[in-house]
């Protein structure tokens, strides 16, 4: 399904984002190119990042404290 229609972003293009590592929403919209004209579909891509986000593991205290130093 098409969630940008400004920029022909797909909810495949969304959930792949962040798979990728995409944790919000400017970060989901930074990857896709979705939100950059318009902002109509901001709300479909949040909805988007709720649902997915939500399988996606997050990382953990001491991965977060390993991998900043």
């Amino acid at each position: 399904m098409i969630v940008c229609h400004c920029e022909v972003v797909s909810d495949r293009d969304v959930r792949r984002s962040i798979d990728d590592g995409a944790r919000t929403l400017a970060q989901v919209c930074g990857a896709t190119g979705a939100g950059r004209n318009c902002g109509s579909c901001v709300f479909s891509v949040k909805r988007l990042l709720c649902q997915h986000g939500r399988s996606v593991s997050a990382p953990s205290l001491t991965e977060v404290a390993s991998a900043t130093g």
